[in-house]
Formats: C-alpha cells, sequence, structure tokens
C-alpha cells in the first residue's frame, strides 16, 4: 500500500496459478496509455512454490484500464480552426511526445503550420535543437525567446505535457495575459490539472497529431501569414539578445563550455545523462538534442545519482552510441558504487563531472534570494576523482585548464573500451540563468549579466524586463 502514491498500479500475488497472469498484467499497464511503473509483491511462498508454466501471448482485457487512444473528432476540428485563427500561435510539447514515439508526427505538424515551438526538459529531443522553429528549452531556467513567446501568445497547442510549476511558474499570472490553450495527453488527469483549457482532447498525441495535419492538409488551413510574418520579427528581436551567451575569458573553466565542447567533440549525437543540479541545466541548455532518447533525465522527480546508472542502461541498450553523463561532484557520490558495476559488466560510459566544490544549484539560491548566506553547500572533503575512478579500474581525468578541456573529451572518444572519469574543475560561483524565481511569472525572469540593461523597445509591450535582484524574497 505504500507504493501506490507513485506508481501506476501495485498487484499482490497470492496464488502461483496467478503468478503469469499478473505479470502480463503489469506489463500491459506500464507501457500503455501513459506509462509508468507497476510495482509486482510476490510474497515469500508464493515463490517457492511450483506450477505448470503456462504465459499469455495475447493482450489481456483489463476492464477497469481501458486508455483513450483516439482524440475526439469534433475536438480536433475545433482545434485545427483556432490554431488557424491565431496571430501569435505556439507548440508547447513534453515528455509525452517521447513517450509515445511521436517525434516524426510534431516535426510534420509545426513546419506544415509555420509556427515557433517550445519543449520542456522532458521533451527535449522530440523537435530538433538545430531548427529556425525550434526556441529552445522554456520554464524556469528556459530561453528568454521561449519563456516570453509562452507568455504572449494567444493560442498555445500543449503536446504531451503537464503545465507543471517548473513551466509555467504561477497560473495566475500565465494567465494574466488572454491565450487560448489547445490540450492533447493520453492522461486525462494532466489535462486542465494547472491551468484551465479550452479545447481539450484525451488521446495518444501520435494519433491526434496526424489527425490534425491530415485535416490541415484537407482544408487547406493557414496562418495568417502578415500576423505569423510579425509574431517571428518579434520572436527573433527576442532571439538576438542571445540569453544563453557567457564570458568565456581567461583559463577558468565555465561548465557551459565543458558541455558546448563536448556537443562540438560528439557532434550533437552522443546519449547525454544527467542528475539534478545546475550542471543538470547547462547540459539542457548547451548541448543540441536532434533526436528523442537522446536526453536521460529525472526530470521533475528531482533524483541526485540517477546519471550513472541511466547512463550504463544506455549503453547496454546501445552499445555502439557514445554515452556521456554529465553530472555534479555531489550528484556522483550518490552511486558511485555503480563504478564497480561498470567494470564487473565493462559497461565503457563517460562521466563528465562539472566540479564546482559546491552544491551549485542551492548555493545560487542562497545567492539570489538569501543574501549570500551559504549553508551546507560547500565541499571540503571531496576525493580525488582521478585516485578513486583509477582504484575502481577506469581511466581517470583532471582537467583545470580551459585549454585542455576539448583534447580530454576527445580522449575519452577514443578509448571506446575505457569507463573515462573526466573531472573538470570548473568556476566555482557560475549562476545558470535565465531564472524565473519563485512566484514569479514567465516574464519576469532573472537575466544574465549581458542582459541587465533597460530593455529593448520591441520588448517593452511585451515583457516587464526584471533585473538581477538578490534582494527579492521567494
Amino acid at each position: 500500500g505504500i507504493t501506490r502514491p507513485c506508481v501506476k498500479h501495485n498487484f499482490l500475488v497470492t496464488d502461483i496459478n496467478e503468478l503469469a497472469v499478473t505479470i502480463k498484467k503489469a506489463f500491459q499497464i506500464a507501457a500503455s496509455g501513459r506509462p509508468g511503473p507497476v510495482v509486482v509483491d510476490v510474497p515469500k511462498d508464493v515463490t517457492q512454490a511450483m506450477a505448470k508454466f503456462s504465459y499469455p501471448q495475447e493482450d489481456i482485457f483489463i476492464r477497469s484500464y481501458q486508455p483513450v487512444t483516439q482524440g475526439h473528432t469534433g475536438q480536433i476540428k475545433k482545434a485545427v480552426q483556432m490554431l488557424a485563427s491565431a496571430k501569435r500561435p505556439l507548440v508547447y510539447f513534453g515528455g509525452g511526445v517521447v513517450l509515445g514515439n511521436a517525434h516524426q508526427e510534431l516535426i510534420d505538424f509545426v513546419r506544415l503550420t509555420g509556427a515557433p515551438c517550445t519543449g520542456t526538459l522532458m521533451g527535449l529531443g522530440a523537435y530538433p535543437a538545430g531548427d529556425r522553429q525550434y526556441l529552445g528549452m522554456l520554464g524556469m531556467h528556459g530561453t528568454y525567446e521561449a519563456n516570453l513567446a509562452m507568455q504572449n501568445a494567444d493560442v498555445v497547442v500543449a503536446v504531451g505535457a503537464r503545465f507543471d510549476d517548473r513551466v509555467v511558474s504561477v497560473p495566475t499570472k500565465f494567465l494574466e495575459k488572454s491565450k487560448k490553450i489547445i490540450h492533447i495527453d493520453i492522461d486525462p488527469s494532466s489535462i486542465a490539472k494547472r491551468v484551465r483549457v479550452d479545447v481539450p482532447i484525451v488521446g495518444d498525441v501520435k494519433n491526434v497529431l496526424t489527425e490534425m495535419t491530415c485535416l490541415w492538409k484537407k482544408q487547406e488551413l493557414v496562418i495568417t501569414l502578415a500576423a505569423l510574418e510579425k509574431w517571428w520579427q518579434t520572436l527573433e528581436a527576442w532571439r538576438s539578445r542571445n540569453c544563453l551567451w557567457f564570458d568565456n575569458d581567461g583559463e577558468i573553466i565555465k561548465p557551459q563550455y565543458v558541455v558546448q565542447k563536448l556537443a562540438e567533440v560528439t557532434q550533437n549525437s552522443a546519449i547525454i545523462t544527467s542528475d539534478v543540479g545546475q550542471h543538470q541545466i547547462f547540459a539542457a541548455q548547451y548541448y543540441p538534442f536532434e533526436r528523442p532518447r537522446q536526453w536521460l533525465n529525472s526530470g521533475g522527480l528531482g533524483t541526485m545519482g540517477v546519471g550513472l546508472p541511466y547512463a550504463m542502461g544506455a549503453k547496454l541498450a546501445a552499445p555502439d552510441q557514445d554515452v556521456f553523463c554529465i553530472t555534479g561532484e555531489g550528484s556522483i557520490q550518490m552511486n558511485i558504487q555503480e563504478l564497480s558495476t561498470c567494470f564487473q559488466y565493462r559497461i565503457p560510459v563517460n562521466i563528465v563531472t562539472l566540479n564546482n566544490g559546491y552544491l551549485g544549484m542551492v548555493r545560487q539560491w542562497q545567492e539570489l534570494y538569501y543574501s549570500n548566506r551559504e549553508s551546507e553547500t560547500y565541499f571540503d572533503s571531496l576525493p580525488d576523482f582521478v585516485k578513486l575512478s583509477e582504484a575502481y579500474g577506469h581511466v581517470g581525468i583532471r582537467v583545470e585548464k580551459k585549454s585542455d578541456v576539448e583534447g580530454a573529451l576527445r580522449e575519452a572518444v577514443r578509448l571506446k573500451d575505457r569507463l573515462v572519469f573526466l573531472d573538470f574543475i570548473t568556476d566555482k560561483k557560475q549562476n545558470v540563468f535565465p531564472m524565473v524565481g519563485n512566484g514569479k511569472g514567465l516574464d519576469e525572469m532573472v537575466l544574465p549579466p549581458h542582459m541587465r540593461e533597460t530593455p529593448k523597445d520591441s520588448d517593452v509591450n511585451d515583457v516587464k524586463d526584471r533585473d538581477y535582484d538578490t534582494r527579492s524574497v521567494p
């Protein structure tokens, strides 16, 4: 019973003859609808019992569990008409597109309509990062242009996303500017959970996007060209402020630079895993993900220590691909004993530790909102990660100068059959920007230093451009 709040369903097997059918049901429930974990509790007397093995080959009908996969035709018609009438459209997608294998359908729909799009942390890779119509990630650490687009859009098409607190922050502030919302999700409980929705569509996102694309073509719909061009001019003006620029002078290693170089060395093709903290957001902001399942992360669950196990699983599933775990010196120690498992099973992943000697994200909040009162966020007792990785039988490399970053990364890629632990000693006080503080709206971002000047004329009417302010309280 204790698992109920955090699993999709759970079973207790009391009879050995029910075990095979229960396992079949568990996998069926876990993999269909909105995917999620299912617990099968097998008591010891059942594990010791004997029975004739017979595993059902066909899906089992579960009367109480019948997820809707086809969207309502009438609602789909309303949705495409509403989008076609938009002046400032935006497609907002989340992890549901990845889970629903609907990335190609999303790409086709976005390119057909000509609308801009933005994705959540869990949706990265569902739409290619290099495409002009992609505005970058949105939310608490989203790009300037993506956040302002979300706040100022008049029609938002949400695809496999939840409008969670890391994306829209405060619903009342998000809805301050009038907008119509179309929400597509296979999980009816996710629709209109945090914000009011004008056109709800329950169904598999792959099927719904396919139907919307077909209907758009059939009715020969277009978004008014003049309005769309004006919207794109505004978006490009926001994008031109280059919110992810950072000062990279000197030999001190900036964490952003490490991620950028990793993307360059791997040609944006590696599988990237991460833990939780500043390194997680730097990875999301500076590594351009071009395909789904290229980015493995715990998202809103906020689980430190998962990066290395994720990388191990990815390497076992895709042995021919380069796999990099981007982590921090705090997170990696949560499951560092898995270096032993990597040696045991010969799993040659690469670990990139952005080592700033701090629990960086917590320190950042202490700096911005708690008058620089640092508490329990710094490390005076870190291990020597090079010696530690070598003790486990792997290759360890410490990098302390910017000029050595690229060479170290290329060496890791070259050593295909070895686990390489790269310990990058980075700038201790780098912060992640932009940032939407607690209780703030998407247009109330804390901006990076180079953007903290009077907003441009094109921004004044659309955004409350907030300066860096350490005195504000969440």
